[in-house]
């Protein structure tokens, strides 16, 4: 089993073609020796078919694809779907390592090199570099770093379907891979590194991939730990040292300058109840507590480390009267340690660190304490004990010290806290309306909050938020609903007082429409005490999500509303004058297709930029950015960059979802290359993009008549075509999906098959599944089409423009290219046949063809093209070579779903449909 074709592989890429050999060599005698010779001798004959089916859609070829596969057991399909899984999760290994190989190499060549290389795209050097070339001035970098806030938010929304189990044995195999790199070993050293990954791969074979059970919401507050350990506790330390000593590079101003901490980590795991009724406020408090224990268990063990190195002996070495304090107070009475005053100091904060573990319920640690010591009342009692020790090695010429592990353990404590995670609320505003309106008429009988007008609502809203007695009482019972929204509020509030105001900050509201959405949640947070009418404080950020296209067309509105009021205003006083919004990409693409999505989110950001200005409110943006470009998926340093000028005001959150999670973070060097390149386009946007000018008119205008004619289509489609809904059931392994195993929420946010009400990640890994990615692409082409029709001169030579000139319309068609490439119209076609009604099908799948068809060429001669992804020939050779090994995929997994659908309900028929599943979203890589 081998990927890369000798013959057309770049040099560079030759270690990677290495690689991917070895591990299809292992791959393939590890199914030699467990499942037979014919085993894999069916795998080669399935793959070498399917490239012919692929090349020209050959129907001699589709026969014996047929032939072929009909004529498998169950149990030998099942071999099968799992050998080409396998080879794509090991090309996906080989491929990130390829990344962080070529990445050292860069750094290599530009540390050695008498004139360096410009810095990597997205990179912090490089970002750095650009504002001093830009003149920048040191007080303006300062104020970035003050006030800026760059959040990956990890969720539950899980298209990612393994097993951690698996992602161990996986990290296994790519560490091996990297100790290959970095080392140069003997022949008998590349033997055991060789057998090591032959142990891996076997471990791998002979272990499920697929979960049995579904997961629980306390199940994925676990799995999104892991990434803690993977890169987020090392790298991103790593992160802000590298970011320190480039500054002091620049401008020795800057030499032992500490950055506040302005790149932090969120979370929706645990808080986002959003359809979700497992996320209660038990869960919450689970969710918190095992967040807490992770960070604390970090600390201990670097404590542990650290108390080992800095052996310093006082009849050596000068040290701080403070540090002699730590030490006398410290219960480490050992002889062995008198002379040893860092050592006694940190087992006494050891001992503390423990003790504060205890209080807070996290059972015992792995390490007891030499004695008893009083808890932290808060972490900052322990960052500053941890700066004592940092203060007197600096004053006694022990800097080098203090910037290795004792650095990056004060920016881990710093960046994480008590907390580790800030854990974001969600709820839909519909469950807010029904709540308030039960508390109000059990405390006002005939107030009938749900059918008085909006305005009403305000008046009745504001008025009870502007005195400090509870509409609650302990005296009254209330609904199952109500109970559980204020358990959660309460929680909250509880969490405060445990980790610290970090560890909740922020109540997102789904289907926000109204600003008395808003002020519901204020209503509710007062009742928790998180809202003090008397002192106008509010303890967390409400934060309304606009999803839909009609919600981005009036959010605008909505803010400019809510801003006149001065009640709201004076809250918002005590959050430092900032208001988050939330844009949903997922939902609003549901809605009204791609090309409207992205730019009536545009609109909306420009529009809200200007309200905010206008009142005086500082702007920070929440993007709710899923897996696939059909989500809002792509790059994030071109999507952060093609915000429209001032939308990035140094602020920026950005949902990290499904399967991207494990993609971007499970590796150490990936994850902190993806971390850079956050906070290095937002670094950039802020300070060199903030104050472009607007786009030409003439490209807003091009922009608008495009997106009403590509909505026209997609409406026309999805929402208007008697029988569409049943041709996206039949014709994708959306009924399947709803079964997997892969997270607490339904599919479906009722009981209904509506498209409507379907959740937007399995409308999109629907669609990816069946290679259609129809969510990424449909309308452009019928809106391409209507618009050189109307200008068949002209026409097109302005979209060429608007492409080269506007990041905006350059990223939209980018991420539209990637999608289309990952698509396949021949294998569409066969998941097509899966529709049992005929009329509807050849109704529907010939329209689907020609759009797919119309917007490859058009966006071809747009770009100007010869074909898809020329422009971005790494992600062209992933996607060429990979292929012939996924599409068999898709093959096996039509025959499954025939079976199954006629009946055939055997265990290993849907186990192999999972299985494909799986297979398939490792092969896509961002499908969900």
């Amino acid at each position: 089993m081998s990927l890369l074709n000798p013959d057309v592989t770049p040099e560079k890429d030759f270690p990677l073609r290495d690689d991917i050999r070895l591990l299809g060599r292992l791959l393939g005698d590890t199914i030699r020796e467990q499942e037979g010779e014919a085993a894999f001798e069916i795998v080669e004959r399935i793959r070498q078919t399917s490239i012919r089916f692929h090349r020209d859609e050959d129907e001699a070829a589709r026969r014996e694809l047929e032939t072929i596969l009909n004529s498998l057991s169950r149990g030998r399909t099942n071999q099968i779907i799992r050998a080409y899984t396998y080879f794509s999760h090991l090309a996906n290994i080989a491929e990130d390592q390829h990344h962080v190989r070529r990445s050292r190499a860069h750094a290599k060549a530009g540390a050695h090199a008498i004139t360096a290389p410009a810095p990597r795209e997205g990179t912090l050097a490089r970002a750095l570099k650009l504002t001093q070339e830009a003149g920048v001035s040191r007080a303006a970098l300062q104020a970035f770093f003050a006030s800026a806030l760059v959040c990956p938010v990890l969720t539950a929304h899980p298209t990612e379907v393994r097993r951690k189990s698996t992602i161990d044995r996986e990290m296994e195999i790519a560490q091996i891979l990297a100790q290959r790199d970095r080392q140069h070993l003997t022949p008998e050293e590349e033997g055991a590194c060789q057998e090591s990954l032959r142990r891996a791969i076997l471990t791998l074979w002979q272990t499920s991939i697929l979960r049995r059970n579904r997961l629980k919401v306390i199940d994925e507050v676990n799995n999104g730990l892991s990434y803690y350990d993977y890169t987020f506790f090392k790298e991103l330390p790593r992160v802000y040292a590298a970011l320190e000593d480039q500054l002091a590079a620049m401008d020795p101003a800057w030499e032992n300058v500490e950055l506040p901490s302005f790149l932090r980590m969120g979370s929706w795991i645990g808080g986002d109840r959003d359809g979700n009724p497992f996320v209660t406020a038990d869960a919450l408090r689970q969710a918190l507590l095992l967040q807490s224990k992770h960070a604390l268990q970090f600390y201990l063990e670097e404590l542990h480390c650290l108390g080992g190195e800095l052996s310093l002996d006082v009849r050596y070495v000068n040290v701080s009267e403070q540090v002699r304090e730590l030490a006398k107070a410290s219960p480490d009475a050992s002889p062995h340690r008198q002379d040893e005053p860092y050592r006694r100091a940190i087992t006494g904060i050891y001992a503390r660190l423990a003790a504060t573990a205890a209080a807070l319920g996290h059972g015992d640690v792995a390490r007891h304490a030499v004695g008893e010591a009083p808890a932290y009342a808060s972490v900052e009692g322990f960052a500053g004990d941890l700066s004592v020790l940092h203060r007197s090695l600096l004053s006694n010429g022990s800097g080098s010290l203090s910037r290795g592990r004792l650095r990056k353990l004060r920016r881990a404590v710093d960046v994480f806290g008590f907390h580790l995670a800030s854990l974001d609320l969600r709820q839909n505003s519909d469950v807010h309306q029904r709540v308030v309106a039960e508390l109000f008429e059990k405390a006002m009988p005939g107030t009938g909050y749900e059918t008085l007008p909006e305005e009403d609502r305000v008046a009745l809203l504001l008025e009870e938020l502007r005195t400090p007695r509870l509409l609650t009482s302990p005296y009254l019972d209330y609904s199952p609903e109500t109970s559980s929204e204020l358990a959660i509020v309460h929680e909250a509030a509880e969490s405060h007082r445990r980790y610290g105001r970090a560890a909740v900050p922020n109540y997102v509201i789904s289907k926000a429409s109204d600003p008395s959405d808003i002020l519901e949640v204020a209503l509710l947070l007062k009742e928790a005490g998180l809202l003090r009418p008397r002192e106008g404080e509010m303890h967390v950020n409400i934060v309304p999500l606009f999803e839909t296209i009609a919600d981005l067309r009036h959010c605008s509105h909505v803010m400019d509303a809510l801003f006149a009021l001065p009640d709201y205003m004076h809250l918002l006083r005590s959050r430092g004058q900032a208001q988050e919004v939330m844009l949903g990409y997922s939902d609003s693409n549901k809605d009204g297709g791609f090309l409207t999505s992205g730019w009536e989110l545009y609109k909306a950001e420009i529009e809200l930029v200007e309200v905010f200005r206008r009142h005086g409110v500082s702007l920070r943006l929440f993007h709710g950015r899923g897996g696939s470009v059909g989500r809002g998926g792509g790059p994030s340093y071109q999507a952060i960059l093609a915000q429209p000028g001032g939308a990035v005001q140094g602020a920026i959150r950005i949902t990290e979802q499904g399967e991207v999670i494990a993609g971007k973070y499970s590796n150490p060097e990936l994850g902190r290359r993806n971390l850079e390149i956050l906070a290095a386009a937002t670094l950039e946007a802020s300070l060199l993009h903030s104050g472009q000018p607007a786009p030409r008119q003439d490209y807003l205008k091009a922009m608008e008549e495009l997106s009403n004619s590509a909505f026209r289509a997609y409406r026309a489609l999805v929402y208007e075509t008697e029988g569409f809904e049943r041709y996206f059931w039949e014709s994708t392994v959306i009924g399947e999906i709803a079964n997997l195993n892969i997270g607490s929420r339904p599919a479906s946010r009722t009981n209904s098959r509506r498209i409507e009400d379907l959740r937007a990640i399995p409308w999109v890994f629907g669609w990816a599944q069946c290679r259609l990615m129809l969510p990424g692409w449909y309308g452009f082409g019928s809106a391409v089409n209507a618009w050189l029709e109307k200008r068949p001169d002209t026409g097109l030579a302005l979209l060429q423009e608007m492409y080269r000139e506007w990041p905006f319309f350059q990223a939209l068609l980018s991420n539209m290219d990637m999608v289309l490439a990952k698509s396949n119209i021949a294998i569409a076609s066969r998941y097509a046949d899966l529709v049992e009604d005929e009329t509807l099908r050849h109704a529907i799948f010939p329209r689907l063809r020609r759009e797919w068809e119309d917007s490859i060429r058009q966006l071809l001669a747009i770009m100007q093209q010869d074909s898809l992804l020329d422009g971005n020939p790494l992600l062209a050779r992933s996607i060429r070579n990979r292929f012939p090994y996924l599409d068999p995929l898709n093959h096996l997994q039509i025959e499954l779903l025939k079976r199954h659908r006629s009946g055939d309900a055997d265990e290993q028929v849907v186990q192999g449909i999972h299985l494909s599943i799986n297979g398939i979203a490792a092969g896509l890589r961002n499908s969900g």
